[in-house]
């Protein structure tokens, strides 16, 4: 089966998870990806937790989240490891960096040196800020990326007394490699009509920027500060909250917008299904402003009518009277999700010792065939087949 990326070479220098991400979406569709890694393997393949509790660089479940489906390749940092890795660049299609302009010029990768020497060659560089401006160099992380970039302070609680909330998940990270994959796509449709590569500067700050949701809008027209709010859209003034409890224990997410004719009609016709309508069915309730008046009045029922039900039963019965509703799963209950499961969304994967381990499949599906993650690349294990075929 031909794969969207198949017949693409990759060549990824990459130490954090925006770059190994954004290469290993590149190698899960098909592309060849060789990464390069130091004498001691990349810095992901050091960090936990690990597989079966065997703490070596073959073992990170970090590691082995960013990079299916790689080949790993050992290179010195001396002259005949950086000849090779010229090597590698000159046969590529795409050179894929993390580093800042310091990191790089260290490294002796000059890429749009690279780019003028090999005219088809796209450099894919994934920075915290970009390869140049006055924060070119500076260090960053995932959490420092959401922080200057404006999206963690819509993050947390109605309590303003606490600091913002990270959210989880290499939030910063993920949102840089998957533009950053926008952007080498981009480069090849174009390569596709001037035969001509280039360089496509990714900057993490900037990918965030960009996904403020209302916080920009907010700002630019009506001059008005978004204010984070639990679990639900930060806005200029406080909204009601979305959380209720189940009989079950379970919180389901049910945002009421008030101003919606038809969701607050679909729910007090399922609360009088349930029995728990009692005086919203009246038609003073028809009227927006009288419901915004007695808001309180209408957060108490809903809290009753939540809590005497379980949360499979209010998903299914919400959803079915076309109410967008929802349980807050655990990361555990994700796995075994049933509708993740008729998708066959979670593959299993064997790895280099026979055993099995399940990765979560394709974030995207194609009708003419996509592909699953492989297992990830033991350190050094492509060295000499890699050297030896260039």
């Amino acid at each position: 089966m031909e794969l969207a990326f198949s017949g693409l070479r990759v060549v990824e220098i990459a130490d954090d998870p925006a770059g190994e991400y954004a290469g290993k979406l590149l190698a899960d569709q098909g592309a060849t990806v060789v990464k390069v890694e130091p004498t001691g393997g990349a810095a992901s393949r050091h960090i936990g937790p690990w597989a079966n509790g065997t703490e070596d660089p073959d073992h990170s479940l970090n590691f082995w989240t960013y990079n299916t489906s790689k080949q790993s390749v050992v290179l010195a940092d001396d002259d005949q490891g950086r000849a090779a890795r010229a090597a590698l660049i000159a046969e590529a299609d795409i050179v894929l960096t993390t580093g800042r302009p310091v990191d790089l010029a260290t490294a002796g990768l000059d890429l749009e040196g690279l780019c003028a020497q090999h005219s088809k060659l796209i450099a894919l560089s994934i920075s915290p800020f970009g390869l140049t401006g006055p924060w070119a160099n500076y260090l960053s992380s995932d959490l420092v990326g959401l922080a200057a970039g404006g999206l963690l302070n819509s993050c947390g609680y109605d309590d303003h007394s606490i600091p913002p909330i990270r959210p989880g998940g290499n939030q910063g990270y993920m949102t840089a490699a998957s533009f950053a994959l926008c952007g080498v796509v981009l480069a090849l449709i174009e390569r596709q009509q001037t035969g001509r590569g280039q360089l496509v500067d990714v900057s993490m700050h900037e990918s965030i920027a960009v996904t403020g949701e209302l916080a920009n809008p907010y700002w630019f027209y009506p001059k008005a500060v978004v204010k984070r709010q639990t679990c639900r859209h930060a806005q200029p003034s406080p909204t009601q909250s979305a959380l209720f409890q189940c009989a079950d224990g379970v919180w389901v997410y049910f945002a009421l917008i008030l101003a919606d004719q038809f969701a607050w009609k679909a729910l007090t016709s399922w609360m009088d299904e349930v029995g728990l309508v009692a005086d919203l069915a009246e038609g003073a309730f028809d009227s927006l402003a009288y419901r915004q008046e007695n808001f309180a009045h209408i957060q108490g029922l809903l809290e009753a009518f939540f809590m005497i039900q379980d949360s499979e039963t209010v998903y299914r019965d919400g959803q079915k009277w076309g109410l967008p509703i929802g349980p807050l799963r655990a990361p555990e209950e994700v796995l075994r999700d049933e509708h993740l499961a008729a998708r066959n969304f979670f593959v299993d994967v064997t790895m280099a010792d026979g055993s099995t381990t399940t990765f979560p499949g394709a974030p995207y599906r194609f009708s003419n065939g996509y592909g699953d993650p492989h297992r990830p690349p033991m350190l050094g294990e492509h060295t000499e087949e890699v050297l030896s075929h260039d």
